[in-house]
């Protein structure tokens, strides 16, 4: 199943990043996710398929893009 995300999104993953936060941005989108820590702001490329099964939750989407 594919995820429908759209740049702005904020994910909630299952495992939090060593800053201590689970709550992160949707910055690109593509074969690669760009995603960035909303507390550190540490910016990750990472696999579609490889995301998709780390989110626990999709928290609002920014509707105003």
């Amino acid at each position: 199943m594919v995820v429908d995300l759209q740049i702005g999104d904020v994910l909630r993953l299952k495992t939090p990043h060593p800053c201590g936060n689970n709550y992160w941005n949707v910055v690109r989108l593509g074969a690669d996710i760009g995603i960035q820590c909303n507390l550190c702001t540490r910016y990750v490329m990472i696999a579609r398929p490889y995301l998709e099964r780390r989110i626990k939750d999709i928290i609002r989407r920014d509707t105003n893009i």
